[in-house]
């Protein structure tokens, strides 16, 4: 194998490691029953987590394609080390950090040059060959974002004379700004123009020292880009550092038309069940896919989310932006919350939910909706024990209820959590409009990464089927059940998604949802230039129903809107099926609709 293509295998191996679990799985045995929990070790620490009985099975397979995984890594790296001649030995002795240059970022590349590229990538081509500007670039997001793949791919289509000027620092929790800054010096001296830096907020000293780059090395020619995972650090060394020295790419979200044409994954159930992240795709993509089960999407929401929060909180202004949040960290109940806030948090990011037992909305809606079906109606939901269940839903969402939890959660507590998702681009508030009472207004906070909330939603499929009741039910009613439960949750997630990436491609409009006293339009599109508007219902369906689109044509609603709103332009019901028009309503497939949506990379100076 040429080293190339070892290379290019090594960093495929690690990005398949890191979507299975480390450690081992051990058995306890309390008041006569088994337990599972699997253990390993991270920061020196040893470190627990419950496994549910159904899902020891696959995390004990994952564990074991993990350790298969990590040997044949092992075997190759020393095949690598044992070809690659001196020369290209990546890691000079006078060099305090880890800095790659010249032929050894080829072989970096090599294996992202098939890869198509995030719409994101033409803002920080521009910049690495665009006009000096005594700025830096940064590029953030959480973490299977694209961001190390994008530059990766910079390098793969340089020409050999730009990749000798170039240099890709890969920093580490034992570098300091001191060590970089020594490195850039010696880069400098050599010629380098272009330098990389990943994961920068990993250096405890990086945002109280951010201007090092845009005061010293940009203001000397040096085009520097700063990336990394720690999305919220980076913001604060805006603030704090940087102000107008530095050029702002977020990654986090992920459009529904982004993910199909870079990953090549088609289909809207595809990004509801695993959208969010640019995990590896083809055959097996839902298999290793980071939401593929609540395993895997708990280590997310720990690593990405609230590690990403509590690093960032302890290294700005020596830990004094801690607030409210420092008794969480301390006794380790940050993920708890965070977790418990994204269950609930596409309808309501209320005191209520941080305080009150847990409660899982979407097996009480579902009830409901199943005793009104019009083809099969059935009161199943409301003969399981629910207590059982949502106590069961509990449990593998590992969510400590309040008299579980060692710190009193209120309102400011749930204030902070909001306001830092928000600064993190996980979360996008939408706007809940009322008529007649205009003087009404409430918010709807969507989540961006689509899959985190499935995994959730999935996690109550499961607690249902160890419901006594439930089981006692034939296969076809189990499976009815499930189905009609999953494409409920299904349907309120397209909605938001919709909502979501309508806002997002509409900067100039106002994009809600108009209530009234009874039902309402999932969607308006307000143009207040135009004094007009368009009106929608959003549907998980494949078929054409005119029960879907009654709101549509009720003339009191369609009068009470064009009042507020202006004239009506266009009535739209968007769902899976084929476009047609049927009795002046416009059946879309909303696949095509997102496709078509033009939204604009986030990115700010």
């Amino acid at each position: 194998m040429f080293q190339n293509e070892l290379q290019s295998r090594i960093e495929d191996l690690k990005q398949q490691i890191a979507a299975f679990p480390p450690g081992s799985i051990t058995k306890k045995k309390i008041n006569g029953k088994d337990y599972f929990y699997r253990r390993w070790t991270e920061d020196k620490k040893r470190k627990e987590k419950y496994i549910p009985m159904t899902e020891v099975e696959t995390v004990r397979q994952q564990i074991e394609q993990r350790r298969l995984l990590e040997q044949e890594l092992k075997t190759l790296k020393v095949q690598l080390s044992k070809s690659q001649p001196e020369k290209e030995i990546v890691t000079s002795p006078a060099f305090v950090t880890n800095v790659r240059t010249g032929k050894s970022l080829r072989v970096f590349s090599a294996s992202v040059q098939k890869m198509r590229k995030r719409e994101c990538y033409q803002q920080l081509y521009n910049f690495v060959y665009g006009e000096a500007q005594d700025k830096v670039f940064i590029l953030y997001g959480l973490r299977r974002t694209g961001k190390t793949t994008m530059i990766r791919q910079i390098f793969a289509e340089m020409d050999d004379n730009e990749l000798e000027k170039t240099a890709f620092i890969q920093i580490t929790l034992k570098d300091t700004l001191a060590d970089v800054n020594h490195d850039l010096k010696l880069l400098e001296a050599q010629g380098i123009r272009y330098v990389f830096l990943d994961e920068v907020t990993l250096m405890e000293d990086f945002i109280e020292g951010a201007a090092l780059f845009s005061d010293v090395f940009a203001a000397c020619g040096m085009k520097i880009v700063l990336s990394g995972t720690d999305s919220l650090g980076f913001l604060f060394t805006e603030d704090e550092q940087l102000y107008d020295r530095c050029i702002l790419l977020h990654t986090t979200w992920i459009p529904y038309r982004e993910f199909e044409e870079v990953l090549g994954i088609r289909g809207i159930d595809e990004y509801i069940r695993y959208g969010g992240t640019m995990s590896l795709g083809g055959v097996h993509y839902n298999e290793t896919s980071t939401f593929a089960t609540l395993e895997s999407t708990d280590q997310y929401v720990d690593t990405a989310i609230a590690r990403n929060i509590q690093h960032s909180l302890r290294c700005y202004q020596y830990e004094n932006h801690f607030q409210h949040l420092r008794d969480l960290y301390d006794k380790n109940e940050l993920t708890s919350a965070i977790n418990r806030v994204v269950e609930d948090i596409n309808h309501r990011f209320t005191l209520e939910v941080l305080t009150q037992d847990f409660k899982s909305h979407d097996l009480g809606t579902s009830a409901s909706n199943l005793r009104r079906d019009r083809k099969n109606p059935t009161d199943i939901l409301d003969r399981v024990d629910v207590a059982e269940v949502t106590d069961n839903l509990r449990k593998l969402l590992e969510i400590r209820n309040k008299k579980e939890q060692q710190v009193e959660l209120d309102d400011v507590h749930a204030a902070e959590i909001e306001e830092y998702l928000n600064l993190l681009d996980l979360t996008q508030k939408i706007d809940v409009m009322h008529l007649p009472n205009v003087g009404t207004k409430t918010q709807r906070t969507v989540i961006a990464q689509p899959g985190l909330r499935y995994a959730q939603a999935d996690a109550l499929i499961r607690s249902l089927l160890l419901d006594e009741i439930f089981n006692s039910l034939s296969l076809s009613e189990r499976n009815a059940v499930q189905k009609r439960i999953i494409n409920e949750i299904k349907g309120r997630m397209l909605e938001d998604i919709v909502l979501l990436e309508t806002k997002m491609a509409n900067p100039g409009k106002q994009v809600f949802v108009l209530q009234f006293p009874v039902g309402e339009f999932d969607m308006v599109v307000f143009d207040p230039n135009d004094a007009a508007c368009q009106i929608f219902e959003i549907k998980h369906s494949t078929e054409m129903v005119k029960y879907q689109y009654r709101h549509l044509i009720d003339q009191e609603k369609c009068a009470q809107t064009e009042h507020r709103y202006g004239s009506i332009t266009k009535k739209t019901v968007l769902y899976r099926g084929e476009n047609q028009m049927v009795e002046g309503i416009w059946y879309q497939n909303v696949e095509e609709y997102l496709k078509n949506l033009q939204v604009t990379p986030i990115a700010g100076v």
